[in-house]
C-alpha cells in the first residue's frame, strides 16, 4: 500500500531563509512545490562576493536560484529580498503574496541570524550580538507568524505555521545563550499561539533539527571534529536538508491536520543520549 501526502495541491507557502544552496531552507520550499504548492521565498539579497566557495563555484543566484527550481516543477514562485526583523517589510510580504498569489495557508520560519559572533559565554557576549539573534530568530518569527495570522483571523480561513528551531533550545549548551535562548523562546511562542490559534484551524508546530550539514556549519572543519559531531547521533549520520524537509511537508499535509504545539525533535536520535 502506497502512502500519498494529501491536501497541499494549489496551497501558497511563504519559506523564509530560503537562498542558500546547501542549507534547510532551500529543500523545504523545493519540497512543498513538490507537493503542490506555489511559493514564496525570502532571503536577506546578500552579496556574491559572501557566497561559500561552492556556491560561487555552481553561479548560484541565491534565492533566484530556488525560485528556477520550484518552476522547473510547474510551481509559481515569487523570490523576495526582505528584513524578517522588520515589521513593515513583513507586512509587505504578506501582503505581496496575497496580492500576487491570492492567498497565503502555509508560513515556514526558517530564517536565522548567522553563526559565529554570538557563540561566547554570556560574561563575553557582546549586547549587540545578543539582540541580532533574538532580532532574527525570534523576533522574526514572531512578527511573520502575528501577521499571517491576523489575515487569517480576519479572514476566517485555517492555515498552517511552522518554526525551523533546533535541539540547541533544548540541550542549551554553555557558549549557545543567544542562540539556545531564541530557539526556547520560540518553542514557547509557538505552544502559545497554538493554544490560541487551535480554535479556529491554525496549528503551529516546531521542527527542531540536530546537526544538519549545511553551509551554515562550515566553520567546523569536515575532518575529526565533524566525526567526533556524527559519532554523538545515535544512527551515527548527519541529518540532511530533505530530512527535515520531509517532516515539515509531513506537518503541513492533511495527515499532520491534529497535531500542534509540539517541538519535534528530527536529529537521528541526539536527544535521546542526553
Amino acid at each position: 500500500m502506497s502512502f500519498e501526502l494529501t491536501g497541499l495541491s494549489e496551497k501558497v507557502a511563504i519559506v523564509t531563509g530560503a537562498g542558500r544552496m546547501r542549507s534547510i531552507g532551500r529543500p523545504i520550499a523545493v519540497e512543498l512545490a513538490r507537493a503542490g504548492c506555489d511559493v514564496v521565498i525570502t532571503g536577506t539579497g546578500r552579496a556574491p562576493a559572501n557566497y561559500p566557495a561552492d556556491e560561487q563555484a555552481a553561479g548560484w543566484r541565491d534565492i533566484e536560484s530556488v525560485a528556477e527550481e520550484i518552476r522547473a516543477l510547474g510551481r509559481r514562485c515569487i523570490p523576495v529580498v526582505s528584513d524578517i526583523a522588520n515589521a513593515d517589510a513583513v507586512d509587505a510580504l504578506v501582503a505581496q503574496t496575497i496580492s500576487e498569489l491570492g492567498r497565503v495557508d502555509i508560513v515556514v520560519n526558517n530564517a536565522g541570524a548567522a553563526r559565529g559572533p554570538d557563540r561566547f559565554n554570556v560574561v563575553d557576549l557582546d549586547p549587540a550580538e545578543w539582540r541580532k539573534v533574538i532580532d532574527v530568530n525570534l523576533n522574526g518569527t514572531f512578527l511573520l507568524s502575528r501577521a499571517v495570522a491576523k489575515h487569517w483571523l480576519a479572514v476566517e480561513q485555517p492555515g498552517c505555521i511552522v518554526n525551523i528551531s533546533s535541539v540547541g533550545g533544548k540541550i542549551a549548551g554553555a557558549g549557545t545563550a543567544a542562540y539556545s535562548a531564541s530557539k526556547a523562546a520560540i518553542h514557547a511562542l509557538g505552544a502559545a499561539m497554538a493554544a490560541e490559534l487551535g480554535p479556529f484551524g491554525i496549528r503551529v508546530n516546531a521542527i527542531c533539527p540536530g546537526i544538519v550539514d549545511t553551509s551554515r556549519l562550515d566553520d567546523i572543519d569536515r575532518g575529526e571534529n565533524w566525526e567526533r559531531l556524527r559519532n554523538i547521533i545515535p544512527m551515527r549520520r548527519h541529518g540532511t536538508g530533505e530530512d527535515i524537509a520531509n517532516m515539515c511537508v509531513y506537518l503541513c499535509s492533511d495527515q499532520g491536520s491534529w497535531i500542534t504545539g509540539q517541538a519535534i525533535n528530527v536529529d537521528g536520535g541526539q536527544l535521546t543520549i542526553r
